[in-house]
């Protein structure tokens, strides 16, 4: 595939933090490191999974829903300030509270004008040791979409929805150029090392196969150091619609990456590999169900 050149490039800008207790001083440091971005150039910018406060989900504490927020809250507004002054798509994850009793897993899009443009709720809602997050969170009820904005269209998950194919198809499917996933992933306590790098490998190779399947721009946002019993393991990175990772961030340290984005290369990927013109859309209503049993003595 020739590699040419485009002036239709949008420069994308991750902020891969460490989190401390205190949702304050998070917000601060969220809100200098998008600054950072911006000055060097970034016109998207994405925060890390529940970027505000350190990832509490590693035990099931009601004390802890006081960390959730309306949106539009106390921190859209405070985005939307920096989206509006520096001209930039900011996306943020959030804990929101939707009403007494009703808390979402929710990553916002403010646009460039600081309005908000599109909301996401976490989908698929993990029950794992020291990922305790069905306590929390209710499985979204907004559909997979994405939002236009002023550098581009974008669309968000979150997580663990990383992991599901539908959801990167269907995202991209309402016409996606960006794939941005706020993530808060890392080690557990105990593991060997093998099955460390096995377990990033495996998490690094879906989301590039995303790229390709869709011929779009992914973007991954992971928090990093230690928190709890937790190591997070960092290296976020961006990966082209070829499957390119084009840039990738330390495993143990804060980093802000501004990465470019050609647009053009999805037209020139997708007419090279059209996986889209050639999927067989008529055949695929097996996928309505969670499994395929097969007729007896088949």
């Amino acid at each position: 595939m020739p590699n040419k050149k485009s002036a239709n490039t949008v420069k994308v800008g991750l902020v891969q933090m460490a989190c401390v207790p205190e949702p304050t001083l998070n917000m601060k440091k969220a809100l200098a490191r998008i600054n950072e971005a911006a000055k060097r150039g970034a016109q998207i910018v994405c925060l890390q999974e529940l970027f505000r406060s350190q990832y509490f989900c590693q035990t099931e504490d009601i004390e802890l829903f006081k960390l959730a927020e309306p949106i539009p809250g106390p921190s859209t507004e405070a985005l939307s300030r920096v989206a509006r002054q520096k001209k930039i798509v900011i996306v943020a994850s959030l804990f929101e509270k939707r009403t007494a009793g009703l808390y979402h897993n929710t990553a916002v899009v403010i646009d460039a004008n600081g309005e908000i443009v599109g909301k996401y709720r976490k989908m698929h809602i993990p029950d794992d040791p020291l990922y305790y997050e069905k306590f929390y969170f209710t499985p979204g009820d907004l559909g997979f979409a994405s939002h236009d904005t002023e550098y581009g269209r974008v669309g968000t998950l979150v997580c663990w929805d990383q992991w599901f194919p539908e959801a990167a198809r269907l995202t991209a499917l309402s016409g996606a150029q960006f794939l941005f996933y706020p993530t808060a992933i890392g080690w557990l306590p105990g593991e060997e090392a093998e099955m460390n790098t096995a377990q990033h490998a495996a998490w690094e190779t879906i989301q590039r196969g995303h790229a390709i399947a869709n011929g779009i721009f992914v973007v991954v946002v992971n928090r990093v150091g230690p928190e709890g019993q937790l190591r997070f393991w960092g290296q976020s990175f961006v990966v082209d619609p070829f499957g390119r990772i084009l840039a990738k961030a330390s495993a143990d340290k804060e980093e802000v990456l501004v990465v470019a984005c050609d647009l053009d290369l999805i037209d020139r990927t997708r007419q090279n590999w059209p996986f889209l013109r050639d999927r067989r859309i008529e055949s695929y209503n097996g996928l309505a169900y969670r499994f395929l049993e097969s007729p007896a003595g088949k």
